[in-house]
């Protein structure tokens, strides 16, 4: 059990309450990170705080600190360990030759349903086996449903390393770190559509389009899967061969490069369909040089 002060707890509580807010630091581990102080500059942004990306009493008082506790239980259930878990090869050309691209274990896959690195369930429950039907574990406590309203647009920052899904009166409904381009494949400028909404979607890889590609690799169709590159969703955008798509490494998320698409934690991704519609603007601002 983490402590409930002092810097590992108050990081916990402050991730999952921001996490709450819709203002995501990415996979909650109970650190100190980038992801975490730019969710909370945002959060500040929009509740007319000071930005600083440090938690001051305010910032604790406008997320409600008091009200709503860290951590949550949760009981393994039998659908939880029901898999199908997969060992994922790292090539392309391997992973074309699965069914699915799952989980690896229940253990990852608990995680993602509560925006956890798998090290924070294990530091949580340290007994844990992530094995049995029946047995409670300790998890963030966060939130289950997207926003109660529709984005009008989304806005991709480079800068910020972020994706925003604004409302019609210009309004924050939720915010997610992310990795998007690279000095091969920067950010495009512009006004851009999102064009459709695919879950689980297979991935059509073509080294072609991939800088750093194995020269023996080949044009390939990769099953859909969480492990997928694309993760559980991709949400076309009207710039060719770019879309905003969840990830197996959410660890990853807002810290690396990417090939040029948005890559968002599989949880954020599915959220941001939720909100999203054919048609709805998305604006990519690139990062200032």
């Amino acid at each position: 059990m983490l402590a409930s002060a002092g810097s590992s707890g108050d990081l916990l509580h402050l991730q999952v309450l921001l996490d709450r807010a819709h203002f995501s630091p990415g996979e909650i581990d109970g650190r100190d990170g980038s992801n975490t102080r730019r969710a909370t500059q945002a959060f500040q942004r929009s509740r007319g705080l000071e930005a600083t990306g440090v938690a001051t009493e305010e910032t604790w008082t406008a997320l409600g600190r008091d009200a709503t506790p860290a951590l949550a239980s949760y009981t393994l259930s039998e659908t939880d360990l029901a898999g199908p878990f997969t060992s994922v090869p790292e090539d392309m050309m391997e992973k074309a030759k699965l069914a699915r691209l799952s989980y690896s274990s229940a253990l990852e896959a608990v995680a993602e349903t509560f925006h956890a690195s798998p090290e924070l369930l294990r530091r949580l429950n340290p007994a844990a086996a992530f094995a049995s039907a029946g047995e409670t574990l300790e998890v963030p406590n966060v939130h289950t449903q997207p926003p109660g309203a529709k984005a009008a647009q989304i806005v991709v920052s480079a800068e910020s390393r972020s994706v925003t899904a604004v409302d019609d009166r210009g309004g924050i409904l939720a915010y997610y770190p992310a990795s998007m381009g690279s000095e091969h494949d920067p950010l495009p400028e512009g006004r851009f559509e999102v064009t459709r909404v695919l879950k689980l979607p297979p991935f059509f890889y073509n080294p072609d389009l991939f800088w750093d590609a194995d020269e023996h690799h080949a044009k390939v169709k990769l099953p859909p899967g969480p492990n997928s590159p694309v993760g559980i969703v991709w949400i076309d955008l009207s710039k060719e061969h770019y879309g905003i798509h969840g990830t197996p490494e959410p660890a990853n998320v807002g810290k690396t490069q990417s090939h040029g698409c948005i890559r968002l934690t599989n949880w954020d991704a599915a959220e941001l369909a939720s909100l999203v519609a054919e048609g709805m603007p998305a604006v990519m601002v690139p990062e200032v040089r």
